[in-house]
């Protein structure tokens, strides 16, 4: 086989995903922070609104959605871009759910519960799987991306649910949530539960986690919170992000041909 042949079918088959590691869930929550800091600048210390909000993160989302899809391989920050972009889009459409449009927390939580829930179901259905470590085709990279918009979306709306409808606070709200992860995580070593729905499990749970820690980050003293301001807490979570890809194992893809069980 020639250099050129070696080369395209590296290129069909290798994984576009980072290998999910600990270093990965630490970026993940880094981000899932950063989309709650930085959508709250946008939409509230702009005061640009929910709306405009949206607008402009689903264009941000899109080009770097575009980015990511038509790489020929994984590089980690088109990947760590997408997202950083769903979580930021997913806060100010959670947000404009749940106030502007006014269906609430719960109701707003549950709808996006349930389109989770069928996205999955489609996904399975139109590819026999919902692999988590290896995602090579661009069908199966669709349904991916779209499965962790939607899944960041609700992770927002289920943080403000519990903080502030269930009277848990910030603080309150983002033990809960980390209690909840470390228990997956425990579910992973001693129990036979598929890996794909205990990584959206864990997925979904780092959201409203990274939302409360946003939220201790950057409201007010009184409220809760820290007071420091969104924008410089966004930076330095960006900066704290970008040092995480470069001096981590995130810089490789998944493993050729792993199984998502």
């Amino acid at each position: 086989m020639t250099g050129n042949a070696v080369e395209m079918t590296y290129d069909k088959l290798a994984s576009k995903v980072p290998a999910v590691t600990l270093a990965f869930w630490v970026s993940k929550i880094a981000a899932t922070t950063l989309g709650e800091t930085g959508g709250d600048a946008v939409s509230m210390s702009l005061n640009l609104g929910y709306l405009v909000a949206t607008m402009i993160f689903g264009a941000i989302f899109l080009v770097a959605l575009g980015l990511q899809v038509f790489a020929r391989r994984y590089h980690p920050f088109n990947y760590w871009f997408v997202i950083v972009a769903t979580t930021t889009v997913g806060t100010t459409i959670s947000d404009y759910l749940d106030r502007t449009a006014g269906l609430g927390y719960p109701l707003a939580s549950l709808i996006l519960f349930l389109l989770v829930l069928t996205i999955l179901a489609i996904w399975r259905f139109s590819t026999g799987d919902i692999s988590v470590t290896h995602i090579a085709d661009r069908k199966t990279e669709i349904f991916y991306w779209v499965t962790i918009l939607v899944s960041n979306t609700l992770g927002t709306a289920l943080g403000d649910y519990l903080a502030d409808s269930k009277g848990f606070g910030f603080a309150g709200g983002a033990l809960v949530f980390g209690g909840a992860i470390a228990l997956i995580g425990v579910a992973y070593f001693v129990t036979r539960i598929p890996r794909a729905i205990l990584f959206w499990a864990a997925f979904i749970l780092t959201r409203p986690l990274g939302a409360t820690l946003g939220d201790i980050l950057t409201k007010p003293v009184h409220q809760g919170g820290l007071n420091l301001d969104r924008i410089e807490s966004s930076l330095a979570l960006a900066i704290f992000m970008a040092a995480c890809i470069s001096l981590t194992s995130l810089r490789k893809p998944a493993p050729l041909g792993a199984a998502s069980h």
